[in-house]
Formats: C-alpha cells, structure tokens, sequence
C-alpha cells in the first residue's frame, strides 16, 4: 500500500470522490501543513493554525497509479481558487498536494505542468505542491461524512 495526500476545499467531498475509485483501500480526513499539534476542527477554522483540510489515501499502486489519483484530484475542485472552494473561504481550503516521495512530486509536477500546458484553465493553477509533515486526524463525525448520513456525493 501506498498514501497520498490531498487539499481541495472541504474533505467531506473529497474524501467520498476518493473512496469511489477502485483499488483506494482506505481514505481518511484530518489537516495537514500547520504549525498547531493536534489541531481541532474549530482550530482549523480559525484560520491561523495553518493546516489544510486533506485526505489522505491509502492505495494499492499495482490497482490504480498515482498519477489515476492525480487526475481525479484536478477534475473534482477548481485549482485555480486561492484559498477557497466554491462557498467555503480561508486558507484550509486551499489546493495542495502533499507528497510522500520524491517520485510523487516529481509525479505532481508534471502533472500540474501538463494542466496549465493544456490551457484547460483560463486562469493561472494556483495548486501548491509540498513535502507531507504531520497529518492529523480530524473528528470522527468528519470520517465518511457523506456515506454515515446517506448523501450522495455527487450533489455536492
């Protein structure tokens, strides 16, 4: 098993994308990039901890590749936004990738180089791409959101 690591907006959608795809074994939320040990939701939302909403992915590489997971994490958000998702503003909903390896960096390079070339964007991709440090486990009531109260992910 391999892990990657993901900020596009908030978790909850994004988790649910993640765990749809097969060979993903396991997906979680939490906040990753911050400055605060341990942080809290409400922490988090204060803007001044530094973290990121992210999902971490747990994936079998020779089931789906890296670069599958890539794909998926340009087509469900805009990377473009600067600290904000759709309605949800402030610097943990930025676009990040956080990379476990050399070669998943290398990975998000190219891949964020191939998306700005494709000018599928009008405006500049404003995805950041970072070494992983402390992932921080988020809520329980913020694990599988859309999946233990019944929603369909795809309406939101």
């Amino acid at each position: 098993m391999e892990q990657a690591t993901f900020g596009a907006g908030c978790f909850w959608g994004i988790e649910a994308a993640f765990r749809k795809v097969p060979g993903v074994a396991e997906t979680s939320v939490g906040y990753c990039g911050g400055h605060v040990a341990n942080p809290t939701y409400e922490q988090v939302c204060t803007d001044t901890t530094g973290h990121v909403e992210v999902v971490r992915v747990m994936f079998d590489p020779t089931e789906v590749s890296y670069k599958q997971l890539l794909d998926l994490f340009w087509g469900i958000h805009d990377p473009t936004q600067v600290n904000r998702q759709g309605p949800d503003t402030g610097s943990q909903y930025r676009t990040v990738i956080f990379a476990h390896s050399e070669d998943q960096s290398l990975a998000a390079h190219q891949s964020k180089k191939a998306l700005e070339q494709s000018k599928r964007f009008a405006k500049a991709i404003s995805t950041t791409i970072e070494e992983v440090g402390d992932f921080w486990l988020a809520e329980d009531y913020h694990q599988q959101f859309f999946d233990k109260r019944g929603i369909s992910s795809s309406a939101h």
